[in-house]
């Protein structure tokens, strides 16, 4: 069976260039600064995005004035994404999923909306207690996959070359032949906002794939923008709210 929160950090590790890196870098320092806000009602972090935070805590200082400097948020990815020793295993153990569900707990508190989360830890920031929680957070991991190769459909079709390196490096990355074939299949298939918008739950999930989709591509060509703007339309997902994850990952509008 695809682990699909496994296959969320082989493919943002094969493919966080520079610019994902500052990104994560941004998103981590953000969150680091302001725990309190970031609380599910417990009075601080959830226990997974705690963990990454005081993990990548040194590197984060370390890498104030530049946070793409060696042994800054190089550490802090390997880190997040699992890099051996005593380093947080994988998305499903708690990096990257606990990141995105930060920056989305963070931007839908400020903006009043945080809904439910409010009252305890979203799921990604608490580890899944229950098989129905770990399927759940398999489910997540799924869609913001989705997204991140959604975007970067938006402005044209992945080329079968592309779609080659990015499978070839899940499996580089030890992700299974099932996990492979499921990455192929969803690279080769046409965007299809309306039917993927469809999938998105609620809005917290939305502003997680949104701040994954961040991560996926540059936002420099006016298709991707105008997929930024049509998809967090149909998925409910307020200017705010918006205005606020860009501003946690340190990309402007």
């Amino acid at each position: 069976m695809t682990n699909f929160g496994d296959l969320l950090g082989a493919l943002l590790q094969s493919n966080a260039g520079q610019s994902a890196q500052s990104r994560i870098g941004n998103a981590l320092q953000d969150l680091q600064a302001n725990l309190g806000q970031v609380s599910g009602g417990q009075g601080g972090a959830g226990d997974l995005l705690a963990g990454i935070l005081e993990q990548a805590k040194n590197s984060l200082g370390n890498a104030a004035e530049n946070p793409l400097q060696a042994g800054g948020i190089g550490a802090v990815l390997g880190s997040l994404l699992g890099g051996g020793g005593d380093s947080v295993k994988g998305a499903l153990s708690g990096g990257v999923l606990a990141m995105l569900a930060g920056v989305a707990f963070k931007a839908m508190s400020n903006a009043g909306q945080a809904g439910l989360a409010a009252s305890q830890p979203p799921l990604g920031l608490k580890s899944p207690a229950t098989p129905a929680e770990h399927s759940l957070l398999e489910t997540k991991a799924q869609l913001i996959m989705k997204g991140m190769m959604n975007i970067a459909k938006s402005d044209g079709l992945v080329s079968p070359d592309e779609i080659q390196r990015i499978v070839g490096k899940a499996a580089d990355a030890g992700i299974g032949a099932q996990g492979q074939e499921w990455l192929m299949a969803e690279l080769r298939q046409p965007l299809n906002l309306d039917a993927f918008a469809a999938e998105i739950p609620n809005p917290e999930i939305a502003a997680e794939v949104y701040a994954a989709s961040l991560l996926a591509v540059e936002v420099d060509t006016p298709q991707e923008r105008d997929y930024l703007r049509q998809f967090a339309e149909k998925t409910g997902l307020s200017p705010v709210v918006v205005q606020q994850i860009h501003r946690s990952l340190g990309v402007a509008r």
